[in-house]
């Protein structure tokens, strides 16, 4: 061949591999990108003389990334020749997919491994959680490159096994940055700052990841201003830098100092904002959570779970269902902590209508198979006076844990079924599933509620003979409130005396409560100085004892108990009660409606209502007014209470035939339970009234209560 043929060959050969390198750069620049059908054009349209190993390996990688592995392993099955990188690129793709066994099988059938091939598959391993798997293949290789042996260590440290990953770092022959900074990680992890520190002095060389590592340590361990020290002597700081130096402060509830490094800091991450968020409301300063939250211009899962967690733990139930309902008005999809947090909402504004909407979109999600969330669900439907679907959930499950079954028992003992609460109770112990102190309190309260003495002191005795378990002062509680529920006070005083512990405010609020029911002025005057000791600024007890003056006509004592509240800057709660009408919460405080946008009309209500009651032979108590006022006067005030206000709402919202769901903050006053009774049997409608001991059921002139709460 001359010269000039040669030439030609030549030239032919490099423009070959220039198309050959052209078409394999546009497949991997499409499959990165994610346009997965350009890429597979591109492949397909390449004729089989030009297509090289190197494409077939990006084509298959590029269907292991879009989570398509049967793809993936049709097209490495047509290679029609495939280099050790092929091999390794189906390990990895599979082991990114989950398919750890298929990723094995390749590894032990595949003609020749290398480093990465072996170094894949202990990874696989590290990440799927069987280190000890990795461990055996790690020391079977033949070669290890540094690659090797950090991906090792990071195994053992993800298990806290900081004394064999210290031997491992130890016997490295080589240490990157990136070792070093795993093994300082793992010593801040555990708390042991001295040795992560003399690590990070040792290094000749650190990345912003080694700084940033410490740096994070120092703050996680609450060593905030050494972490400060070193965050300020950084040579250079990246987003993560700034982010776990805010994250140092938000934690030990250091908000002034982490607001002024927010503020400085260049550029603010999502999960910066969102710590801010958590930290503003943790600290009760809501508003600032809300103002950085309207400031962010992205948003993800996190930022509305957080605000949605402030709202609920600080109280603002009705913003936290604001933001719920904003959330769905932008359909932002629901993660599973922003739902758990809105279903302890819908608990405790007793919504049923929004804990319905989220238990459909647990359903959707698959989250309610989930023993927690289901727990949570019933919870949910039972404080919001939905039996009937709390044990449908109930059911679902053959296996239940002990927080399930509790759920059950706290439930039917709040609508005072103690009956069917001792039923759930021995349906519990049938099943195998030992009770624990919390069963005992919902199940010792459900005696209480429903009268069942004998019951509730035989199950008392039981606790430590029979199932091991030590009665603590919130059971002591329940036995007193059960004697005094009964009319046996003065043995509910005696069991005080004995009791093993110091009795608290619940002990003696429980005998406070007897006294109130049954009158006993001379041990109501000796337990309110007893609360008076424990609780000085609560105004309840002092509250309750001035009603029990006043239903004895003796006003000179109510006169200096209201004193004595006024010269201590006692909390005297007022009453509010709610009631959900189309998914919208209407709350009423005593007294009037109105701050109500439909006053007028509740007010006429209100007035049909009397004179249906009058007619039916209702009597206003006025003992439950503690004024001295004429009887007019105690009539007009006893008939706006806010739990007959939320009723007259209920009646002219709620369609007939569907029940009236009234919560109230504290207990329902004994008027407007013999009010309500009336009401629920002139109207014709079921009436369903939570207040904060327990829920009555009004039905045709009846409560579920027995007049026994």
């Amino acid at each position: 061949m001359g010269h000039h043929g040669r030439a030609t060959m030549l030239w032919s050969m490099l423009m070959q591999v220039r198309l050959q390198c052209t078409t394999a750069n546009a497949i991997a620049r499409y499959a990165r990108s994610g346009k997965l059908d350009h890429a597979r054009r591109v492949f397909d349209e390449t004729s089989l003389p030009l297509r090289t190993i190197s494409s077939w390996n990006t084509m298959v990688a590029a269907y292991f990334e879009a989570c398509q592995p049967c793809e993936a392993l049709f097209l490495f099955e047509r290679m029609p020749q495939r280099n050790t990188v092929s091999w390794n690129g189906l390990i990895s793709g599979y082991i990114k997919n989950g398919m750890l066994l298929d990723a094995r099988n390749v590894f032990d059938s595949m003609p020749d491994r290398n480093v990465v091939s072996w170094t894949s598959m202990v990874r696989g391993y590290v990440q799927n959680g069987d280190v000890a798997e990795a461990e055996r293949l790690f020391w079977q290789m033949p070669n290890k490159n540094v690659v090797s042996w950090t991906v090792m260590l990071g195994g053992l440290l993800q298990e806290a096994r900081i004394e064999d990953a210290r031997k491992l770092f130890d016997m490295m022959p080589e240490k990157d940055v990136v070792a070093v900074t795993n093994m300082i990680g793992g010593y801040c992890e555990e708390g042991r700052l001295g040795e992560a520190r003399a690590l990070f002095d040792q290094m000749p060389k650190r990345n912003v990841v080694t700084w940033t590592t410490m740096v994070s340590g120092y703050a996680r361990n609450g060593r905030v201003d050494v972490a400060r020290k070193l965050f300020e002597v950084m040579p250079e700081r990246n987003e993560v830098s700034w982010t776990a130096m805010l994250m140092g402060y938000t934690h030990s509830g250091r908000m002034g100092e982490a607001s002024k490094l927010f503020d400085m800091m260049p550029m603010k991450l999502v999960v910066a904002c969102n710590e801010m968020i958590m930290g503003f409301g943790l600290a009760g300063e809501v508003d600032k959570a809300r103002c950085v939250f309207e400031e962010m211009k992205d948003r993800d899962d996190g930022t509305w779970s957080a605000l949605i967690k402030v709202y609920e733990r600080k109280g603002y139930e009705l913003k936290a269902l604001g933001l719920f309902r904003r959330m769905q008005r932008e359909r932002v999809a629901l993660s599973f902590p922003s739902l758990i947090s809105v279903l302890f909402v819908c608990a405790s504004l007793a919504s049923l209508d929004h804990g319905r909407q989220v238990h459909g979109q647990l359903v959707r999600s698959e989250f309610d198979k989930d023993l927690y969330v289901s727990s949570v669900l019933i919870t949910m439907y039972i404080k919001c006076g939905d039996l009937v679907r709390a044990k449908r959930v109930f059911d679902r499950f053959p296996l239940k844990d002990v927080v399930m079954w509790n759920s059950m028992i706290t439930g039917y003992s709040q609508h005072g079924l103690g009956e069917e609460a001792l039923n759930v109770f021995y349906d519990m112990g049938s099943s195998g599933v030992p009770p624990d102190d919390v069963t005992f309190i919902g199940v010792l309260s459900a005696c209480s509620y429903s009268g069942k003495v004998k019951e509730g002191l035989e199950l008392f005795k039981s606790m430590k003979c029979k199932y091991q378990v030590e009665p603590g002062v919130e059971h002591y509680a329940c036995l007193v409130d059960l004697l005094g529920r009964a009319g046996q006070v003065n043995d509910a005083m005696k069991l005080v005396e004995k009791m093993p512990m110091e009795p608290d405010a619940i002990v003696w609020g429980a005998l406070l409560g007897a006294c109130r029911t049954h009158m006993n002025l001379d041990l109501a005057e000796v337990v309110v100085d007893k609360l008076a000791q424990l609780e000085p600024k609560n105004a309840g007890p002092i509250v309750l004892l001035s009603n029990m003056y006043a239903s004895r006509g003796r006003w000179k004592d109510v006169e200096v108990l209201r004193k004595k509240i006024k010269s201590r800057s006692v909390i005297k709660l007022p009453g509010c009660s709610w009631i959900e009408v189309e998914k919208k919460v209407h709350m009423f405080t005593g007294g009037d409606s109105k701050g109500h946008a439909e006053q007028p009309i509740i007010m006429k209500m209100l007035e049909k209502l009397g004179g249906l009651l009058r007619e039916a032979g209702y009597c206003p108590d006025g003992s439950f007014v503690l004024h001295d006022v004429d009887e007019e006067e105690k009539t007009h005030s006893l008939g706006y209470h806010s739990e007959k206000l939320a009723v007259a709402y209920g009646l002219l919202k709620v369609p007939k035939g569907m029940p009236i769901r009234v919560m109230k903050n504290l207990r329902v006053c004994g008027d407007c339970h013999s009010a309500i009774k009336l009401i629920a049997k002139v109207t014709g409608r079921e009436i369903i009234l939570r207040d904060a001991n327990r829920f009555h059921h009004f039905k045709d002139g009846y409560c579920s209560c027995k007049d026994y709460w």
